[in-house]
């Protein structure tokens, strides 16, 4: 199956060697930088690290900088006890990029980071020269959906801890072609790769500050940047119409369907993802 190779040589581990960023009092950030050209930042969901983009990302690697971190309060970054605000995740976003002398970038998000990417694009228009919303979690009419997926699931690792949440997420995050192909040895080694990432204070925080986002559909109309929307067509929360009707809300956006993907495509077909995303910016600096 395409990408699924890609699982059995993911990375999880830090580098000792990479010096941590100061956004804001208090906060630093751990980031990973691979490669020359275009910038790309991309974002994590409050579930992934950064080294776990790694392997979904080598090709654009050969063509693009790309920058990867740990947002506050996840991972190696600085944990400062209550989750910061999605105000202060852009404050710290925008730190990183002044630090590496980053002046504009595209930005990639992967399910709940889309409304970091959305807010960004809204706030900083001179910093963002694009944005890929990847299994966003707003569609085109709300996210009150969504926002009943994250109070089950909070619920659930209240009371059943990070394995019980694991068990509750697999079968909806991930595609039902790729569930069938990796079968129970593909399900237990998630389930120790997953454990290992997070602890259930950084995961309460996370879908709690997720919950408290307020997304109108006229918010997108204020978004400059040209805007791609990928989504597979197994993805459980927004499906092929639905990822259409999102797109036609930007004043310049477009929509991909990767086929037999889940909720986050790039784990089913790293390869094809990849190349979506190169297309989206070679037409985006085609026209610049």
């Amino acid at each position: 199956m395409p990408g699924y190779e890609n699982l059995s040589r993911m990375d999880l581990t830090y580098r000792e060697d990479t010096p941590r960023i100061r956004t804001r009092e208090g906060v630093e950030l751990y980031y990973e930088s691979r490669g020359e050209g275009t910038p790309i930042t991309m974002v994590n969901p409050f579930f992934l690290t950064s080294p776990s983009w790694r392997v979904f990302s080598e090709e654009l690697a050969k063509e693009h900088r790309l920058i990867s971190y740990d947002m506050c309060n996840h991972g190696a970054s600085s944990h400062i006890g209550e989750e910061p605000t999605w105000d202060d995740h852009i404050v710290d976003l925008i730190g990183l990029l002044d630090a590496l002398g980053i002046e504009s970038t595209y930005l990639i998000g992967v399910s709940t980071s889309t409304v970091l990417a959305r807010d960004i694009a809204i706030r900083h228009p001179d910093r963002i020269r694009g944005i890929v919303l990847t299994g966003p979690v707003f569609g085109p009419r709300g996210m009150r959906r969504q926002r009943q997926v994250q109070r089950a699931w909070l619920r659930t690792l209240e009371t059943h801890g990070v394995p019980g949440l694991y068990e509750h997420m697999y079968p909806e995050v991930f595609s039902a072609e790729m569930n069938e192909f990796l079968g129970a040895p593909g399900f237990l080694a998630f389930r120790e790769a997953f454990s290992a990432l997070s602890t259930v204070e950084d995961l309460v925080n996370g879908l709690t500050r997720a919950m408290k986002d307020e997304h109108r559909p006229a918010m997108l109309a204020g978004i400059q940047a040209p805007a791609l929307v990928v989504v597979g067509d197994d993805d459980f929360l927004l499906g092929p119409t639905g990822a259409k009707e999102l797109a036609e809300q930007f004043p310049d956006g477009r929509h991909e369907i990767m086929p037999k993907a889940g909720h986050v495509p790039y784990v089913d077909d790293a390869e094809h993802f990849q190349a979506l995303v190169h297309k989206f910016i070679e037409e985006v600096e085609s026209r610049a």
